[in-house]
């Protein structure tokens, strides 16, 4: 099993890159099934905090997709939209493109800041977790390690990735299946968005794409 450990994963944000965009409150008032956000990455301007930093860590607009490519170890970046919402159901596409199978990569939601969220992460050598950042402590919230599964494409396979976040429920599915339910009362809004990180070895390279955003 893979751990996940505070100690295995800091987090860093593009806070150098946050360009101009408003901040949106979306009506929490709408029917399930109702898209409140969604983006396939055409249009560069589209608000996602993006660029790149000294040590050649990339989170930005490419190919058609999002990318986020970390060049360090043991380090994890995110972006976001710049939203607020309360209940969501997070979708995206999320593919390897380059570096180790031992990487992490997935979705966040509630973001506070860099240091209060919750994320829902894969590996592409077939592992997976939900947590929080909480006052900047990582938890774990499913186990003290990364769960494997089957589910999971690995390698370069492209996966699909599905966190509902909604009241104080937070589930995973990937690829039409649903790996883990919980419960975490911490968090009861916040903005969305993407992550990726390494562990030992740098150079995880993920591509996303059709991020959407639905009122479950």
């Amino acid at each position: 099993m893979r751990s996940l450990t505070i100690s295995l994963l800091t987090l860093a944000i593009f806070s150098v890159f946050l360009f101009t965009s408003c901040q949106s409150s979306l009506a929490e008032s709408v029917n399930s099934g109702t898209v409140l956000f969604q983006d396939d990455f055409s249009n560069p301007s589209s608000g996602w905090m993006h660029g790149t930093d000294s040590n050649g860590n990339i989170a930005d607009y490419s190919k058609g997709g999002f990318r986020i490519f970390v060049n360090t170890n043991i380090e994890s970046y995110i972006s976001i939209p710049h939203l607020q919402f309360t209940d969501v159901r997070i979708e995206v596409e999320a593919s390897k493109i380059g570096g180790p199978d031992d990487n992490d990569f997935g979705v966040v939601c509630r973001f506070q800041d860099e240091k209060n969220f919750y994320f829902f992460e894969i590996s592409s050598d077939g592992y997976y977790g939900i947590g929080k950042f909480k006052n900047d402590q990582l938890i774990l919230l499913n186990n003290e390690k990364m769960q494997a599964s089957e589910i999971i494409h690995q390698g370069n396979g492209s996966n699909h990735l599905r966190a509902d976040c909604n009241h104080s429920d937070l589930t995973f599915y990937v690829n039409g299946q649903k790996l883990i339910q919980l419960n975490d009362t911490d968090f009861k809004t916040g903005d969305v968005g993407l992550i990726a990180g390494t562990f030992k070895t740098p150079g995880t390279d993920i591509l996303f794409d059709n991020f959407t955003v639905i009122k479950p």
